[in-house]
């Protein structure tokens, strides 16, 4: 293999670290810390111009900040399950700045800080176990991001009984987590205002703003959507499709197909990173049934595609097509999936097509977007998958 190949696939495994991980921390993964910090001449242009991302490095700490084009579905911390987690998280961090490095603390001392935060936003009872589950949660994803260490005692026994006590140690890292805005952000009203924002810089040269704004969609996101022709991101993506493609296969390995009203970055099954779709197991393999079935719809006149290549239908056509595919092919579904309750198997489908921008759930309507059409699965001709309908 000639040289600049593997070189650049050298460079290509580093940026991939940086978007696989939050942040790499120097304590504990000190080898890839230097392998990526060593390359970071080879690619911070393209981190720069292209993606228009921030790229911090420390001492300590190498952290790619990864603002994405637009707010989606899948973003956001998947550990956490309801706003109040967030809400914490913002509390301990405001918590950790007045804090030297190693400095130690209480459980008790922090819990005390969080309920004045908060108490005058929202209700702050730690007698209630949803009330402590949530703190806990914050705490456990900060242990795992390095921001708090366990010094003595373990943060989940407060989610058990409160008044548990727990010794934990400030690394510094805190620090790094938030990003920063040109502007203050007190006065935001929406996620729609830290969008706006995120461009306000370079908002002088709206040539650089798209090229960041498509960069970053292609990048983190499993497909880049436009309405109209007219689009201006669309355009400049379609007239610089060699450009773009170029640097991002340089960068992130993948190819860029661009279709009517969408592009993706695909990647071979051998040469796959991050969170993909599909992957080995059940519920990928339950969307890609689904999918196969609109599609079969959609050929057989059943369903129809609007000038936007979009399918409209109503929540309850859409609940009554996932139910009809796990009645034909249950017999090919995992136990879990076979038996899982109509409802939870309905929630747990939206959420996974939503995360991967195949539908958009609209109250009672959901839109299925130009994505559900891109892969499908099917079982052999001899399969007897469940009861016919």
């Amino acid at each position: 293999m000639p040289s600049y190949v593997l070189e650049f696939k050298k460079i290509m495994n580093e940026v991939r670290t940086l978007f696989e991980k939050f942040w790499i921390c120097k304590d504990t993964e000190k080898e890839t810390y230097y392998k990526v910090k060593r390359d970071i001449p080879a690619f911070q242009r393209f981190v720069r111009e292209q993606l228009g991302w921030r790229l911090v490095h420390t001492e300590n700490i190498l952290k790619l900040e990864k603002r994405p084009a637009h707010a989606e579905p899948f973003m956001g911390i998947s550990e956490f399950t309801e706003i109040r987690d967030y809400c914490i998280l913002c509390v301990v961090l405001m918590y950790l700045e007045d804090k030297e490095e190693q400095e130690q603390f209480l459980l008790s001392e922090l819990i005390d800080y969080v309920e004045t935060q908060l108490k005058d936003y929202m209700e702050v009872d730690w007698t209630s176990f949803s009330q402590r589950k949530s703190l806990v949660r914050v705490l456990q994803y900060m242990e795992k991001l390095q921001m708090l260490r366990v010094y003595e005692g373990k943060s989940e026994s407060f989610g058990a009984e409160a008044g548990q006590e727990v010794l934990y140690e400030n690394t510094g890292y805190s620090k790094y987590f938030a990003t920063s805005f040109p502007t203050d952000i007190s006065g935001y009203q929406s996620w729609e205002d830290f969008e706006k924002a995120d461009f306000q810089e370079v908002q002088e040269d709206r040539g650089t703003t798209r090229i960041n704004r498509v960069y970053r969609q292609l990048a983190v996101c499993p497909v880049m959507y436009w309405e109209g022709n007219d689009d201006a991101d669309a355009l400049y993506l379609k007239n610089q499709r060699q450009w773009v493609a170029k640097y991002l296969q340089e960068n992130l390995g993948g190819n860029l197909d661009i279709y009517r009203n969408t592009a993706c970055l695909t990647v071979d099954d051998a040469d796959c990173y991050g969170t993909v779709h599909p992957r080995d197991a059940m519920l990928p393999e339950v969307v890609l049934m689904i999918c196969v079935r609109i599609q079969n719809q959609l050929a057989d006149g059943k369903l129809e595609k609007k000038e936007n290549e979009c399918i409209y239908m109503t929540r309850e056509k859409f609940d009554n097509l996932v139910l009809a595919c796990r009645k034909e092919w249950c017999a090919g579904w995992s136990k879990e999936y076979r038996e899982m309750d109509e409802t939870k198997l309905l929630e747990t489908v939206t959420e996974y097509m939503e995360n991967w921008l195949m539908i958009q759930c609209k109250e009672e309507q959901v839109v299925i977007r130009p994505a559900a059409g891109r892969l499908a699965g099917v079982y052999p001709d001899d399969f007897k998958g469940g009861t016919k309908e």
